[in-house]
């Protein structure tokens, strides 16, 4: 196996330090993957992308269950994340792999703390990252994990529809007594597609059951390829795919805002959220689901 070779070389090349411990992660050699990040430290200090790779060793614990090592290693990886960034970066966001470590440490010690049935601690210990770092990219990621642990029962956060694509989105009032389907999207998202022909069947189906479907999205800065973007250009990129990917769902409005993502914590897409006819949620799920499963949430919701 390739990491296996890489730690038989008497001088390891780096390059790819990040895949290769996520590589030994996946196959459970965690003293292997930890082993790398001590060569790479040793001969290169600690760098951002030491500290990412390294807050890959609190999800793998927190996936095994490891629940004192996830602990230990995401607090760890908190450490040197706020070390580098008081030493030399400043800002969270004028480095790219700084963001990704700290947000994954922050998750791993919220999901942690539920898991050994500390809820309460959680939802508290995530609001206040929240508080902190709302201002950088990764308070969308910090909102998901309250809204996974808090959001269903509460009342449905208010959308901004000022800007939209398709439709005009109905007035907030309007949708008093009303169940409300949110499909969160992005127009690089391979799995938003993947949902469409199941949300068309339902769209229909549940429609005339009262059911009010919008589809909010965001710009990103780049279109097809990565390429850099204006707003106006992106814009159009955007409703080129929607025309192209999403034609059984044109007739659904599709509010654009990046406020809206960070109020829902829509760092994967698609997230799906239902309230019901009071305007509560009832189901909030990052990723995608079965036509079964979203079946269930809104036949539950109809009836309510």
């Amino acid at each position: 196996m390739r990491f296996l070779a890489l730690l038989a070389c008497s001088t390891v090349a780096f390059a790819d330090l990040i895949p290769d411990v996520v590589n030994a992660l996946s196959h459970n050699q965690t003293e292997a993957a930890e082993r790398m990040i001590e060569g790479y430290k040793a001969q290169r200090g600690t760098t951002p992308e030491m500290i990412e790779a390294y807050s890959w060793l609190g999800r793998a614990a927190l996936a095994r269950r490891q629940y004192n090592d996830a602990d230990r290693y995401a607090k760890e990886t908190v450490r040197l994340a706020t070390a580098q960034l008081a030493k030399q970066f400043g800002q969270l966001d004028s480095e790219k792999h700084l963001p990704t470590a700290l947000g994954a440490a922050i998750e791993v010690e919220g999901l942690t703390m539920t898991a050994r049935g500390e809820r309460d601690q959680a939802v508290a210990y995530l609001r206040a990252q929240l508080k902190q770092y709302y201002t950088t990219s990764i308070r969308v990621r910090i909102q998901k994990n309250i809204n996974l642990l808090s959001l269903e029962g509460k009342p449905l956060p208010v959308l901004n529809m000022s800007e939209f694509l398709g439709p005009q989105p109905p007035a907030v009032a309007s949708l008093r007594g009303k169940p409300v389907f949110l499909f969160f999207w992005a127009h690089w998202c391979s799995d938003c597609k993947a949902e469409v022909p199941i949300l068309e069947k339902l769209k229909r189906e549940y429609s005339a059951k009262g059911v009010v479907f919008l589809a909010p999205t965001q710009h990103y800065g780049y279109v097809a390829g990565g390429d850099d973007a204006p707003r106006a250009v992106e814009t159009k990129y955007i409703d080129d795919v929607r025309h192209k990917f999403y034609a059984g769902l044109l007739d659904v409005p599709v509010p654009v805002s990046e406020e809206n993502f960070k109020l829902f914590g829509s760092s994967t897409t698609p997230t799906l959220v239902l309230a019901d006819r009071a305007g509560i949620v009832r189901m909030y799920h990052p990723g995608a689901m079965t036509e079964a499963e979203l079946r269930a949430q809104l036949d539950a919701v109809v009836k309510r």
